[in-house]
């Protein structure tokens, strides 16, 4: 079991690692130009979107938060060292990024046959404020997977002796990808000035969109929230049981 549910996490895993490396790239691209970054955006949403894309994915999702509440269930004691909180947040962050991707996009581009693309989105998040908010959810996702990975390869003489170049691509990466989405968001602010103010349908379907985001967000810290609360009465009961023996 124990064996099974290491290598669940690890499949999973190595899907959202995937995706976010890829959306990291695609930020990245944007140092050159954003139509370069709209084009690599382009193909991961052929990927991401397809069918098998959108099962494989969200799929991933659904199952390494389950594994994550698994293991907030069983745990015994919260007295953890920093560095454990920190994993935990880095952990618990993905999934709380794909439910503003799901919304944003799947459920966008579903209801509302909305085209996608880095202006669209940027255009978005700026209004709203969230400018520092995606990446702020990005990096930690990223660190998550990382160290997941090196985990299970740090056993291997060629991953020990690649070390090096693998920590600078775990550092280099998420800081590419915050100064080309850094350069993006310059040249889609710089031409708003010229832009046509939008629609008032269009604000009406940003509402929404916001609406459901925050919904399913509250949705997903309640899960976790009452995932720790059935651990701790769980504990509890196993103590008083206990000692009553």
């Amino acid at each position: 079991m124990r064996l099974t549910a290491r290598r669940l996490r690890l499949g999973s895993g190595l899907v959202l690692l995937t995706y976010i490396t890829l959306h990291l790239i695609n930020h990245a691209l944007g140092l050159w130009s954003i139509d370069l970054a709209e084009a690599g955006l382009t193909w991961a949403m052929i990927l991401w979107q397809s069918i098998p894309g959108t099962i494989l994915l969200y799929g991933a999702a659904i199952l390494h938060f389950a594994m994550a509440l698994r293991t907030v269930y069983q745990r015994r004691s919260w007295q953890l060292p920093m560095i454990e909180w920190v994993r935990l947040y880095a952990g618990f962050s993905l999934p709380w990024l794909l439910i503003g991707h799901a919304v944003s996009t799947r459920i966008a581009v579903s209801l509302y046959g909305v085209h996608l693309s880095y202006r669209l989105v940027i255009t978005n998040i700026i209004a709203n404020g969230l400018s520092g908010w995606q990446l702020a959810l990005l990096a930690p996702g990223w660190l998550h997977g990382c160290l997941g990975l090196w985990i299970s390869l740090r056993r291997y003489d060629w991953a020990l002796r690649a070390k090096p170049l693998l920590v600078g691509v775990v550092v280099l990466l998420p800081v590419l990808s915050a100064l080309g989405f850094a350069e993006m968001s310059r040249a889609v602010e710089a031409a708003q000035a010229f832009a046509v103010p939008p629609s008032p349908a269009a604000l009406a379907r940003t509402a929404t969109l916001l609406f459901w985001g925050r919904v399913l967000a509250a949705i997903y810290l309640a899960v976790i929230a009452a995932t720790w609360l059935a651990g701790v009465v769980r504990n509890r009961l196993e103590a008083q049981a206990a000692v009553s023996d």
